[in-house]
């Protein structure tokens, strides 16, 4: 059974008439009674009583008739949903992303989509590096913002752009720089523990021959930027959460604290076209903030 076998036999049905039908689907009229005998011979019977100047639908043919029209609808609805997610009409994107850059980079992006497809649902998921990573592999991710780990080029991840660590605090800074070792003793408003920001701040610390101290530990960013401006101590934070924060920020002298942004892709199946969209707006938002000297300090892209 075809579905072009089915409009042919809706259009008979419709018009009672094979000529009216055949020029209502624009086919001659023999190629389509041949279509409808065809049907009848496959369902092992006849459709439609064919008397001079009469045609009536069988009992057979009331039986398909409500069927043969759910079908047909049911073809043109997968037809314009397909259409209109491959026009980025509808459709889904999803992304996840460090809860740092969705503070900063995130929300602006996700603006900018939705202006340029707002019938394309986005679906965000925050978490670590590692986490997003896995989500990705086993398909749960389309796209995601991950924090590259130092060493080079990994398979599916492209650095995006170099972003510096600066030192926030409640209190106005008393220099324009401060060194690494010049936090030894001076309690901080630390991460939780897996937190990329934890990590890079613990090595640096590491690096310059201490160990830190900790005001207080275990906050998410938004609990972070909330300690800090309660005065509870500093924190290191990315340059792009430091110029939202409102709080003070002091840059660290060179060769100073920074980490690499990198967009990761899933294995296997291509991108979706509302993922490919996303990147595509994800690069030029970047590159628009570069040209208009909106990035942070210390701020810049690798592409």
């Amino acid at each position: 059974m075809q579905l072009q076998q089915l409009r042919y036999f809706l259009a008979v049905a419709d018009t009672c008439h094979f000529t009216r039908a055949a020029e209502a689907v624009r086919v001659a009229q023999p190629s389509l009674s041949q279509q409808i005998r065809s049907l009848e011979r496959e369902l092992g019977a006849e459709l439609f009583h064919r008397t001079r100047g009469n045609i009536a639908l069988t009992d057979a043919g009331d039986a398909l008739l409500p069927l043969a029209r759910r079908i047909v609808a049911d073809t043109e609805s997968a037809r314009l949903a397909v259409q209109e997610t491959v026009q980025l009409r509808r459709g889904r994107v999803r992304l996840g992303a460090p809860p740092s850059l969705c503070t900063s980079l995130v929300p602006d992006v996700l603006r900018a989509f939705r202006d340029r497809h707002p019938g394309v649902a986005m679906v965000i998921r925050e978490g670590g590096s590692r986490d997003l990573v896995g989500l990705l592999e086993a398909g749960e991710l389309d796209l995601a913002l991950v924090i590259a780990p130092p060493g080079g080029e990994q398979p599916g991840v492209t650095g995006l752009l170099h972003e510096e660590l600066v030192l926030v605090s409640a209190e106005r800074p008393g220099r324009a720089r401060i060194r690494v070792t010049e936090l030894e003793g001076r309690p901080l408003v630390m991460f939780r523990e897996g937190y990329d920001l934890r990590e890079a701040t613990l090595a640096a610390c590491r690096e310059a021959g201490f160990e830190p101290e900790f005001a207080v530990e275990g906050g998410e960013m938004d609990a972070v930027l909330g300690f800090v401006r309660a005065g509870l101590g500093p924190a290191v934070v990315p340059g792009m959460v430091a110029a939202r924060s409102g709080l003070a920020v002091t840059p660290f002298a060179g060769p100073g604290l920074g980490r690499t942004i990198a967009l990761a892709h899933g294995p296997g199946l291509p991108p979706t076209r509302a993922a490919e969209a996303l990147h595509a707006t994800l690069l030029a938002h970047l590159h628009d903030a570069a040209r208009a000297g909106e990035l942070p300090p210390g701020t810049r892209l690798l592409l």
